[in-house]
């Protein structure tokens, strides 16, 4: 297992987090694979993902340090200890729940909690997230970004929702520390046809609009 230094690293190098939730477990293998072809290591296996905890354990046992496995929509300490025990290596909630937190932290594992506000985000903050997961960022432009780190620098953002193609760069250059790419990577086209070469070059794709830091 790595250190929380390397995960961190791992996090923010390139800065890209494929928000996996797959209708099929059996999808989850695969797409990794087709993911750590395209440059994209960071995959966040959502909850919503059937059988997801043990998704979680194969995807971690079969890609090792190749990969950065995370769980993704956690609602609650149990199911962060859950998918941490089966190899998360670290932990993804749309909402703020200082449990949540305190579970991660006391493994060692980095902690995304969810807000859209700048009260939302400061308290996900006090509550002990490494990074605020700005969801949804749908709408949301780089410009709020902006705006609300000038009060709050401190705050390290993971938008996730509504970041693409053509506005992933201007994410980045905004100040945010890294980026969720949901349907915008891993579609619901793809997934219905299980056209991985297609989702390797949408990863390449999304490397490449993200650039140098």
């Amino acid at each position: 297992m790595r250190s929380l230094i390397e995960i961190h690293a791992s996090l923010l190098d390139p800065g890209l987090i494929a928000v996996v939730r797959t209708k099929r477990r059996d999808q989850v293998i695969p797409l990794t694979e087709a993911l750590l072809s395209g440059g994209i290591h960071a995959i966040e296996i959502t909850m919503t993902t059937p059988g997801a905890i043990e998704a979680i354990r194969e995807a971690s046992q079969i890609f090792g340090n190749q990969a950065l496995i995370g769980v993704g929509t956690v609602l609650d300490a149990a199911t962060a200890n859950a998918a941490m025990d089966a190899g998360a290596e670290f932990v993804v909630s749309p909402i703020t729940k200082a449990e949540i937190a305190q579970a991660a932290r006391a493994r060692q594992r980095p902690v995304l909690l969810g807000a859209v506000t700048p009260t939302e985000a400061q308290t996900a903050y006090e509550a002990g997230a490494d990074y605020i997961k700005l969801f949804p960022a749908d709408g949301l432009r780089p410009s709020y970004i902006k705006a609300l780190l000038a009060p709050l620098p401190h705050l390290k953002i993971v938008p996730t929702g509504g970041v693409d193609l053509e506005n992933l760069r201007s994410f980045i250059d905004a100040g945010c520390s890294a980026v969720g790419l949901g349907s915008s990577l891993v579609s619901a086209e793809i997934l219905a046809t299980n056209d991985w070469a297609a989702l390797k070059e949408r990863a390449q794709a999304m490397v490449r609009a993200r650039g140098p830091r």
